[in-house]
């Protein structure tokens, strides 16, 4: 059923004929009663008297419903996607753990306060797995380690991250290359930046990445680490909010290993909706004013 022969039905039972419902769609008598003699041949059945006031049918009036509702959806998603009134509907976001933990909540908490009708659904993961969920569309934009190398993606750094090594005891000068040899990495599974981080400073001494125990929480490699277990490559802004729950201790990483940029990532923005884009101007706006922390 098309749209366009759904919204002369209903005009034909608002006006009570042919006549009227041509005059207010602004076209002729004859291609009002093409569409309704197609819909009733697509249905099988008759949907509006053909004597006296065209009223509907018995089948009429319970097509009407339905075409009434449809109509206002066409209506909700046209305005929904063409930005008319407060943005709706949901926002897909994904991000690092430890961005969605340290970076994000008072920019979430800002965005909800000023479009609180998005439905927000938010994921976490490592670099690697959010990018490919925002290429196959199931996310609308992501959090990531730059630099993002994608054409279908647009990228804009946002946040710098000065990245440490943490341990359970004093740094007060990097470890040898003889202690990293015989010490344990906890870190985020394979797709993790601080993870690729990791394994490029082992790689830079000379020791296997096998020396790497994956653990899947951000609390699990910071209580690992505090309990003594090894050492984890993470952002100094993590550490320095968890060291009232657990006894850390950092030392930065040396150069270039030392700085890592957290990008916002999307497609193009000819295919964002009404939502993702007061999320874009918030973020921005909240970067220019100085209110997220470290940007970029």
């Amino acid at each position: 059923m098309q749209l366009k022969s759904l919204k002369m039905f209903a005009t034909v039972v608002e006006t009570g004929s042919f006549v009227a419902a041509a005059e207010r769609l602004h076209t002729v008598q004859s291609n009002i009663t093409s569409h309704i003699k197609k819909l009733e041949q697509e249905l099988g059945v008759q949907l509006i008297q053909r004597q006296g006031r065209s009223a509907p049918t018995p089948a009429g009036y319970a097509l009407l419903d339905y075409a009434r509702k449809m109509l206002t959806t066409h209506d909700e998603a046209v305005a929904a996607l063409r930005g008319l009134g407060k943005p709706s509907g949901s926002l897909r976001l994904g991000a690092m753990e430890t961005t969605l933990a340290i970076r994000l909540p008072s920019v979430l908490a800002a965005y909800h306060t000023a479009v609180p009708d998005v439905h927000l659904h938010l994921e976490s993961g490592p670099t690697a797995t959010l990018l490919q969920k925002l290429l196959v569309g199931e996310l609308d934009c992501a959090f990531v380690a730059g630099p993002v190398g994608h054409s279908q993606l647009v990228a804009v750094p946002v946040f710098r991250e000065q990245l440490v090594l943490v341990s359970s005891s004093t740094l007060t000068a990097f470890p040898s290359p003889e202690k990293l040899m015989t010490s344990t990495f906890i870190a985020f599974r394979q797709g993790c930046s601080y993870r690729q981080k990791t394994e490029l400073l082992l790689a830079q001494h000379g020791i296997p990445a096998a020396r790497i125990v994956e653990f899947g929480t951000l609390d699990a490699i910071l209580g690992c680490v505090a309990a003594g277990m090894g050492y984890a490559v993470l952002p100094l802004a993590v550490v320095d909010a968890h060291r009232g729950r657990f006894a850390l201790h950092s030392y930065p990483l040396p150069n270039p290993l030392a700085v890592v940029e957290t990008c916002f990532v999307a497609t193009a923005q000819d295919a964002w909706t009404p939502a993702l884009h007061a999320f874009d101007a918030l973020l921005a706006s909240q970067a220019v004013t100085g209110q997220t922390a470290e940007p970029v």
